[in-house]
């Protein structure tokens, strides 16, 4: 017999319709959505996000939903106050008799819970720091990638206070098991991540973290996906996502910030510069989204490699999904 799922996780690349998909589930099986994206986290960016609050209520049921417009765009967040909030949020679902349906596309936000990571937090390391002094920018940004060879964060190469801090973290981050819903301690968290830890933790799942979660992850044919893409970005673009960034640069968020958030925020705010017109945005932000897809699903794949057990359904084929989980959730 197959062990109890305690907790689905819905994963897959952008525009592939995950959200819905996990919505559904959760009216039907007495579930509440945790989001694993690590930009719906930030009020007001939710057409650039395709946060579609209107999609957590279906047919007059409003679902519950964690983790979306929690923090200000202007402040820093990062995988350790993710993970933090998760193992709160998944203690608080199930001890309520729900069933938590874990759903997103950022791939070290989906693993830190999946294959139960601890990033522990990072004191300031006044020896290595005082060791940088002597370094210039290059040779900085060169012992960090020497650590971080898949770097996420390119803008901490641009300013030496983040880049001292990113080699801070990289070479002080130590990796184990933890229990979910456990609290991390909130003092001298990473605050310009994410960055992977250095080394890896276990297989995903029990004895030691206590998840039993189910993975599915949605599939389209890649024609499929990419038409999907280039329509929802001409949809957002009619429906007011240029002038969602241009009133989030209004309200104090710097053109530096909305760069380093990457996608529809970097591309449309070098057009609200004047950096860019507006064709040669909409088509080289389609582009760029196209290409995140694809990484995306590499990541997914290299979950897998690592022993994530990833159960594909095609597309929106909602019965598929709900017998996996009907058959987990039994035993």
């Amino acid at each position: 017999m197959k062990n109890k799922c305690n907790m689905v996780v819905i994963l897959g690349p952008t525009a592939s319709g995950k959200t819905r998909l996990a919505v559904r589930l959760a009216k039907d099986q007495g579930g509440e959505i945790i989001s694993a994206d690590s930009r719906q986290v930030y009020r007001g960016m939710d057409l650039g996000t395709g946060k579609d609050i209107l999609d957590y209520t279906l047919e007059g049921v409003a679902i519950p939903f964690h983790l979306v417009d929690i923090v200000e765009p202007m402040e820093e967040f990062h995988l350790f106050a993710y993970q933090r909030l998760f193992n709160g949020c998944f203690k608080d679902i199930t001890a309520r008799g729900a069933l938590p349906v874990l759903v997103g596309g950022s791939g070290m936000y989906l693993e830190a819970v999946i294959r139960s990571y601890d990033l522990r937090e990072v004191p300031e390391n006044k020896e290595l720091r005082r060791e940088l002094d002597n370094l210039d920018m290059g040779a900085l940004a060169g012992r960090l990638q020497a650590v971080q060879p898949e770097l996420h964060n390119k803008t901490d190469l641009l300013d030496r206070e983040r880049l001292v801090r990113a080699i801070e973290i990289a070479e002080g981050t130590m990796v184990k098991r933890v229990q979910p819903g456990e609290g991390m301690p909130d003092d001298n968290l990473l605050a310009f991540g994410p960055y992977p830890p250095i080394s890896e933790p276990g297989p995903p799942g029990p004895p030691a973290s206590g998840l039993w979660p189910l993975v599915v992850g949605v599939h389209w044919e890649r024609a499929i996906l990419r038409q999907r893409i280039t329509d929802r970005l001409h949809a957002r673009l009619q429906s007011g996502m240029v002038e969602e960034v241009a009133a989030l640069h209004q309200r104090g968020v710097s053109w530096e910030r909305l760069y380093h958030f990457g996608l529809e925020y970097r591309y449309i705010s070098l057009y609200l510069q004047d950096r860019m017109g507006f064709d040669d945005m909409a088509k080289t932000l389609n582009t760029r989204i196209h290409q995140f897809a694809k990484r995306q699903d590499t990541w997914f794949r290299r979950m897998e490699r690592l022993g994530v057990v990833v159960h594909w359904i095609p597309g929106d084929d909602y019965d598929a999904l709900r017998s996996l989980v009907e058959n987990r959730l039994t035993g």
